[in-house]
C-alpha cells in the first residue's frame, strides 16, 4: 500500500494491515548533507536534496516539508537566533518592543522564507505523488509567545480580551499558513503548537479551544487532513486537545502512549507518537531504536497509530537508527524475532552531587530537551534566568539539557519525569508549565532565608 494511502487510512480510523512511519525530519536531514542548519533552512535546493536524501534512507510513507516554528515568526518581524545545529530561536518578540498588534498584518505568500517553504512543496508535491507531505504550521498559542514573549502569561490573567485579540489574529495567520501550503500541494497540515503544554486546561479552553477548532474545520474545508502536534508533558490537555477535533494528535515521550490512545481513540481521533528522541534514537544504539519503536508498535497497534518520533528529530541523531526503524516498520518476522528475544535495558548511572549543592548560594537547575531547539523549554529557561538574575552570585540558575549525556544524568539523578522542569536545591518545583517569575522569585527567597543568605 502506497504511503499516502496508508496514512489516509490510519487518520480516519480505518484498520491497515502496517502501520503507518512518519520520520520527523527537520534540520537532521542538513546532516546528511554535510550542512549546518542555518544553511539547510534557507535555501530551496537544499530542502529538496535533504528531504530526499530521507525518503531514501528512511523509506517513510509521510515525512514534513520542513520543520521550522520560526518562519511565521521572522516574517512578522521577530529577530531570530541562527545556530549550526538546530533550527533558530526568536530573540526579540515585537509586542514587548513598542509594536501594536494592529499594526501586524498576515504574512503573504511572498514575506521572508514563506516562498521558500512552498516551493519546496510544490517540487516534493511533483516528485514524491504517493508520499503523504505534511505542511508545518505554528500553532496560534506558540505564535503567540513568539510576539510577546512570557508577558502572555500575565496577560491571560490581568486582561483577557487583549490575549483573545492576540490570538484572533495568530489563528487568522495559521489559516493563511494552512492554505498556502494546501494550494502548493500538502496531505495533511500539522498545527505545531508546544507551548499549549505549558498551560493548565482551564486556560487552554479558554485561550486555545476555540482557535484551534477553527483551524481545524477551515484545513478540512479545504479537503485535507488536519493534525494537533504537542510537546512536552501536555496529559492534562489531551482531552481538550481531541475536543478540537482533529483528524489527529501527536505527542512526545513524556505523555504514555497507552493513555494517549485511550482518550484519542474515544473521541474518534487518530494519534502519533512518541519515540524517544534522546536517549534511544540521538544515544542509543540500532538495536535500541527498533525496541523503542516495537514497543511503540505494540502500544499504539493498527488501528488510528502512526509511528513517529516524539518531536524534530535531533540534528545529530545517528542515520543508522532511523534506517533501523524503518526496517522493523516495514518486516513483520523481524518485529517477531525481536518481540521473542529478552534484552535488558542498561540502566543509566546515577551522578553523586555532593558538590553540586551550595551552602551560600541557592542552586536552580532547569532540565529541557533543549532550549535552543525547543520553545517550551526556551521559555522556561528563560523565566528562571530572569527570576534568578536580581539575587547576582547568590543564585546559580544552569541548563541541562538531555541531548547530552550529562543532561540524561542529571534528569535521572534529579528525578525529573517530564521537560522543562525547574529544580531548585533538589526539589522539583515547576513541572512543564512556565511559572510567572515572582513565583519563580518566591521559591528562591524562601530558601536564601532558610539558609541564612
Amino acid at each position: 500500500m502506497k504511503g499516502l494511502e496508508l496514512i489516509k487510512k490510519a487518520m480516519t480510523l480505518q484498520p491497515v494491515d502496517r502501520i503507518p512511519w512518519v520520520p520527523f525530519v527537520g534540520c537532521h536531514a542538513g546532516q546528511l548533507l554535510g550542512l549546518t542548519a542555518t544553511q539547510y533552512l534557507q535555501s530551496a535546493e537544499h530542502l529538496v536534496n535533504g528531504v530526499n536524501k530521507a525518503i531514501e534512507l528512511y523509506n517513510p510513507d509521510g515525512i514534513p516539508v520542513a520543520f521550522d516554528l520560526q518562519i511565521e515568526a521572522e516574517a512578522l518581524g521577530c529577530k531570530l537566533g541562527w545556530a549550526d545545529d538546530n533550527p533558530p530561536a526568536v530573540v526579540s518578540h515585537p509586542l514587548t518592543e513598542g509594536v501594536n498588534i494592529e499594526e501586524l498584518a498576515i504574512p503573504s505568500k511572498e514575506a521572508a522564507r514563506i516562498p521558500l517553504v512552498l516551493e519546496v512543496t510544490r517540487k516534493l508535491r511533483s516528485q514524491h505523488p504517493d508520499l503523504a507531505l505534511y505542511g508545518l504550521i505554528t500553532g496560534p498559542f506558540t505564535l503567540a509567545l513568539h510576539l510577546m514573549g512570557t508577558d502572555i502569561f500575565l496577560q491571560m490573567m490581568m486582561d483577557p480580551d487583549s490575549t483573545h485579540q492576540l490570538m484572533r489574529f495568530t489563528t487568522d495567520v495559521a489559516k493563511a499558513m494552512a492554505s498556502y501550503y494546501i494550494e502548493a500541494g500538502v496531505d495533511i497540515v500539522a498545527l505545531v503548537d508546544p507551548m499549549t503544554s505549558q498551560i493548565d486546561p482551564m486556560s487552554f479552553e479558554t485561550y486555545v479551544s476555540p482557535y484551534v477548532t477553527e483551524i481545524n474545520e477551515s484545513i478540512r474545508a479545504e479537503g485535507k487532513l488536519c493534525s494537533l502536534f504537542v510537546c512536552g508533558n501536555a496529559k492534562q490537555n489531551i482531552e481538550a486537545m481531541c475536543e478540537t477535533k482533529p483528524d489527529n494528535i501527536s505527542i512526545d515521550e513524556n505523555i504514555p502512549l497507552d493513555f494517549v490512545r485511550d482518550v484519542a481513540l474515544k473521541h474518534k481521533v487518530s494519534f502519533g507518537g512518541n519515540m524517544k528522541l534522546t536517549v534511544v534514537l540521538l544515544m542509543g544504539d540500532e538495536d535500541a531504536s527498533r525496541r523503542d519503536a516495537l514497543e511503540c508498535m505494540d502500544i499504539g497497534g493498527k488501528k488510528g497509530f502512526i509511528l513517529a518520533p516524539g518531536c524534530d528529530l535531533a540534528m545529530a541523531t545517528p542515520p543508522e537508527n532511523l534506517v533501523a526503524v524503518a526496517e522493523l516498520v516495514h518486516d513483520e518476522v523481524l518485529q517477531g524475532e525481536l518481540r521473542a528475544s529478552d534484552v535488558v535495558a542498561k540502566e543509566v548511572e546515577l551522578l553523586d552531587l555532593t558538590d553540586h549543592w551550595k551552602e551560600k548560594q541557592v542552586v536552580v537547575d532547569v532540565v529541557t530537551l533543549n532550549a535552543k531547539a525547543c520553545a517550551a523549554c526556551q521559555y522556561m529557561l528563560q523565566a528562571a534566568e530572569v527570576a534568578s538574575e536580581p539575587y547576582g552570585e547568590k543564585v546559580i540558575c544552569r541548563e541541562y539539557n538531555i541531548l547530552t549525556p550529562e543532561g540524561v544524568q542529571m534528569m535521572a539523578t534529579l528525578g525529573v519525569k517530564n521537560l522543562p522542569t525547574i529544580v531548585i536545591d533538589g526539589k522539583i518545583e515547576f513541572i512543564s508549565q512556565i511559572p510567572p517569575v515572582n513565583q519563580i522569585q518566591d521559591k528562591i527567597e524562601a530558601l536564601m532565608k532558610s539558609k541564612g543568605i
